[in-house]
């Protein structure tokens, strides 16, 4: 799985602006313009390593004749102590670089780690998927999706145009689910899936009428999940959201759906402690 480069090169220039600005006055005050050093990553927790493409990048737009040399790639798990990568380089460079360095590596090894705790949860029910939401970082989006995916787990929309999924706001504005999905379908071709997110039963029989794809249990207890979907009996996809939690993500697997939408995994993560030690 690669993230491609176009993804984050303006952002890690905006990153480092931001965090420079005139210039890095302390190492300049203090450290020989000739000077060069080895460091080495070290992560002081357990987790799981996302990020070392936008490490690359930041050194790399700082200067090129870094070297860094990663131990425990993307989707790696470590423990507490382990050796992450070895960089070497000018030591102002990477003074300069350290703090927007580790600030992309621990949030979006953070995001893996908490995906992966969440996808090992589903063990004993591998149909299911763990999906992410919109609920992103402004800017960060396709990075933060890209750890989703390093943790195990699956995207769901990236953009509003990547699918059709039609919300309480969408039925209040609009007269209903019968109504918002007739204009959708006269409308998309054959090969655009519609989602409605429903939170009652009346609405689930209004969504299975209508013909919606997916369906999305939204806020629902993991005993109405399981009537819900055999009232839907296959007709469609089930989508369950809200409410997930490490305690429980498997009661809702155990209802049957197909679908586990998780929004903390990204709007809501703790970073993963990682420090750079020279």
């Amino acid at each position: 799985m690669e993230l491609p480069k176009y993804v984050y090169t303006d952002l890690v220039r905006q990153a480092l602006a931001e965090d420079l600005g005139p210039g890095d006055i302390t190492s300049l005050l203090t450290i020989e313009p000739t000077a060069t050093t080895t460091g080495r990553f070290l992560a002081k927790e357990p987790g799981v390593i996302c990020g070392w493409a936008v490490v690359q990048e930041v050194f790399h737009q700082l200067n090129p004749a870094i070297e860094l040399r990663i131990d425990q790639p993307d989707g790696a798990r470590v423990n507490a102590g382990t050796v992450l990568a070895v960089i070497s380089g000018p030591t102002r460079d990477l003074l300069s670089g350290e703090r927007v360095a580790l600030n992309f590596l621990q949030h979006l090894s953070g995001i893996a780690t908490a995906t992966r705790k969440l996808v090992d949860l589903l063990a004993d029910y591998p149909r299911v998927r763990l999906v992410d939401t919109r609920k992103t970082l402004p800017g960060l989006r396709a990075l933060q999706k890209y750890a989703v995916r390093v943790g195990g787990g699956y995207n769901h929309r990236f953009n509003l145009a990547d699918a059709v999924l039609i919300k309480d706001n969408h039925l209040a504005a609009c007269g209903g689910i019968k109504a918002a999905v007739a204009k959708v379908r006269a409308a998309v071709p054959h090969t655009m899936k519609i989602e409605v997110e429903v939170e009652t039963e009346e609405q689930v029989r209004e969504a299975l009428a209508a013909g919606a794809d997916i369906i999305m249990l939204d806020n629902m207890s993991p005993a109405l999940m399981a009537e819900m979907v055999r009232l839907i009996d296959g007709k469609a996809l089930v989508e369950a959201s809200g409410n997930v939690s490490a305690e429980t993500i498997r009661a809702i697997a155990a209802t049957g759906v197909d679908l586990i939408s998780v929004g903390r995994i990204t709007h809501s993560v703790q970073a993963l402690d990682i420090s750079l030690r020279f």
